[in-house]
């Protein structure tokens, strides 16, 4: 497997549907079928889900990755050549769907969901950075990421209505209303309009716009600077956007008061509190 980005990299034994390697404490997986536009097989879905549970660093998901996967504080998701993920595989999935029993037909939604749930249960950053087209589930897996850098020539479209499928595919429909609001999400998902990367900026659906050629060298800049951040309370963080969406005000106050006791029996913290009063940069442990 091939390697992208600065510094001395590990490559990381586990997939083969897409390239994975370290460097830095960031882990990049570049979805690698270019000639598809990165489209998504069976395969795919099922290592994307594999590999973002085992960069948990549970020891519950054993595996070769899963040994290494305390080394990663943040991860980049990206696709090879011009396209970020053309969705789900036409000829291989969609082709399929039309002969499978409706037991498999289920199964493979469940496997697309599980991916997504994955994403968001892991707790370091998610930075997809979207260097081309982004339809279908490849807009799924965009959104499903923590943040999200674009390329000049990135489009987006939630094309689901095309194929004569709901827009309630992959979390689109709990997703995408909180980051771009309820209407602009309807008007999306009801018309599965590709929108340019500036249309969606302007509506909130990514972070940063940058020229196609600065894509890769933005969003590591920005992974590494995460990575040595402190990883436990990015976690926390994480979980915690995730928890208070089913909240009213005064449980996620409770709830983010639990959340600071935790953080503040962490090492980062006690880290922290010694790097102000020493007046130096702290070293993160992300415990």
């Amino acid at each position: 497997m091939s390697s992208r980005g600065a510094g001395p990299k590990t490559q990381l034994a586990g997939p083969n549907s897409f390239q994975l390697s370290i460097s830095e404490g960031v882990a990049t997986l570049t979805l690698d079928r270019a000639e598809t536009l990165n489209a998504l097989t069976l395969d795919t879905y099922r290592e994307l889900r594999d590999t973002f549970a085992a960069l948990q660093d549970d020891p519950l998901t054993p595996g070769p990755l899963a040994e290494r996967a305390a080394t990663v504080r943040a991860v980049i998701l990206t696709g090879a050549g011009a396209g970020f993920c053309s969705g789900a595989d036409i000829d291989e999935l969609f082709g399929q769907m039309t002969r499978m029993s409706t037991s498999d037909v289920l199964a493979f939604a469940r496997l697309c969901g599980e991916t997504v749930l994955a994403m968001r249960r892991l707790r370091k950053p998610i930075i997809a950075a979207i260097n081309g087209v982004a339809v279908g589930a490849g807009a799924a897996l965009a959104i499903a990421a923590d943040l999200r850098i674009a390329s000049d020539l990135a489009r987006f479209g939630f094309i689901f209505p095309r194929m004569g499928l709901s827009g309630a595919e992959m979390g689109t429909t709990w997703l995408l209303p909180r980051i771009v609001g309820l209407g602009r999400a309807t008007e999306l998902l009801l018309t599965g309009e590709i929108i340019d990367v500036y249309a969606a900026e302007r509506q909130g659906l990514v972070n940063r716009v940058v020229p196609g050629e600065q894509l890769m060298s933005a969003a590591r800049e920005l992974a590494v600077r995460l990575a040595s951040g402190p990883t436990f309370a990015h976690g926390i963080t994480k979980e915690m956007l995730e928890r208070e969406a089913h909240m009213d005000l005064s449980a996620a106050l409770q709830a983010e008061a639990q959340a600071q006791l935790i953080c503040t029996q962490s090492l980062d913290f006690r880290e922290a509190y010694r790097a102000i009063v020493r007046q130096r940069k702290p070293r993160f442990q992300g415990r």
